[in-house]
């Protein structure tokens, strides 16, 4: 706007972005000085720098969550997840933007001065909490991506000692079921293996007594070569039986072995997926308060706070100026043309709070016009009942029989 004594700059589509970011209103802000112009360009610079931070910061949380799991020096990489964290942090960078936009819009000047009293900080209490919460959800998964690579080294370091711990509870878990079916195959190929001893002594014997051939005799067959062969035969069907009987609890054993071994393996599998879920969000933020210490953690929290609340606190602290006049101008006029009268501290309420009173004008002429016309419709309706009643009273004096009907004595309606 040209003035003789003053020429407002012409703005920029980014000054005014940043202006809408602050809560600022161009049409007023255009009509101000420039200091006012840069103070809503910074505030909404700091607020816009918030959202893309926050933007990031949800992003790469929602990839830490939900990314493949495996070792954490060698990670695999997803595009499909990197397309919806990029999306989520897109929505979470706007969420947070719109957020702070409100609190920092919704945040008055206080008095007018750079003093913070008492009453303006606790007016701002509720913004402030607010503030604070967003600037820790940003400043953790900031600070997990600043150390990277010693929580990578430290995180790996703690998979490999859960992987050694899983294994160590398999290998005793599993140990007492082999050495269990070990024992009964061991006891089976036992029996089996006393048979066969039988068998073959009993063979041993009756071929000895074959051999043995009495004096002029060419045949070593006699009742005793009988008798050994007939324990031989039995010793066999006793082998028989016990091979029948124990082999198929042999094999049952070695197949019960190799289903054991089987569970083994996949149990040891499953100790690279139970060691990889240790690379989280939250491991990697206790891991990164370990690695950086308290007081780092605590100086990168208090930083990202500072960034959030300064719009606040620097709103309390900023001194009126022509944008505020202007701003309050624009207000009382509107409420002027809307009707709107205010009485400062008109009335104490029941706590003995300074209370304003707030009268519609607008609507008390509606109200007032509504019970004028209505108070007129009742008048007219009580003349014109008045003005009906003279009519009817005239009528009745001109001609009252046709109003009132006399029964006579012979009337028939009047026989019982």
């Amino acid at each position: 706007m040209k003035r003789d004594f003053y020429t407002t700059p012409k703005s920029t589509r980014l000054m005014r972005f940043l202006w809408s970011a602050a809560g600022g209103d161009r049409y007023i802000l255009e009509r101000a000085t420039y200091s006012d112009q840069v103070k809503y360009m910074c505030l909404g610079g700091i607020i816009t720098a918030t959202g893309l931070m926050a933007a990031l910061a949800g992003g790469y949380a929602f990839y830490t969550i939900f990314e493949p799991k495996g070792s954490a020096i060698d990670q695999d990489f997803s595009i499909t997840v990197s397309l919806i964290s990029i999306l989520f942090g897109c929505l979470w960078g706007l969420m947070i933007f719109n957020l702070d936009r409100f609190i920092v819009s919704s945040t008055g000047k206080g008095d007018g001065t750079e003093a913070i009293t008492w009453d303006e900080l606790k007016g701002a209490l509720p913004r402030i909490a607010m503030g604070a919460i967003i600037a820790i959800t940003i400043s953790k998964p900031v600070e997990i991506r600043m150390f990277k690579s010693e929580i990578d080294v430290e995180l790996h370091n703690a998979q490999m000692e859960k992987q050694r711990e899983y294994l160590a509870n398999i290998d005793s878990i599993f140990a007492g079921r082999i050495e269990s079916e070990n024992k009964k195959i061991q006891t089976w190929q036992q029996e089996i293996t006393a048979k066969e001893t039988d068998y073959t002594n009993a063979v041993n014997d009756f071929n000895n007594e074959l051999a043995e051939k009495p004096g002029g005799s060419t045949s070593g067959y006699g009742p005793d070569a009988k008798k050994k062969e007939a324990i031989k035969d039995d010793r066999k069907l006793e082998r028989d039986a016990m091979r029948d009987k124990n082999s198929p609890l042999i094999e049952a054993g070695y197949s019960n072995l190799k289903a054991i071994e089987d569970e083994k393996r996949a149990e040891i599998d499953n100790g690279k997926v139970v060691a990889a879920g240790l690379d989280g969000l939250l491991e990697r933020i206790k891991l990164s308060h370990e690695i950086a210490g308290t007081w780092i953690t605590l100086f990168i929290t208090l930083l990202f706070m500072a960034i959030e609340l300064t719009p606040i606190f620097f709103k309390l602290m900023l001194i009126k100026s022509p944008y505020d006049f202007l701003k309050d101008n624009i207000e009382e006029l509107m409420k002027a043309e809307q009707g709107i009268y205010i009485q400062a501290n008109y009335y104490k309420d029941k706590n003995g709070q300074e209370r304003d009173l707030i009268t519609h004008l607008n609507k008390e002429k509606i109200i007032s016009e509504k019970r004028s016309l209505q108070r007129v419709q009742d008048e007219l309706t009580e003349y014109a009942i008045a003005k009906y009643k003279d009519e009817m009273i005239k009528k009745i004096d001109e001609n009252p029989e046709l109003y009132i009907k006399v029964k006579k004595n012979n009337d028939p309606e009047n026989e019982s």
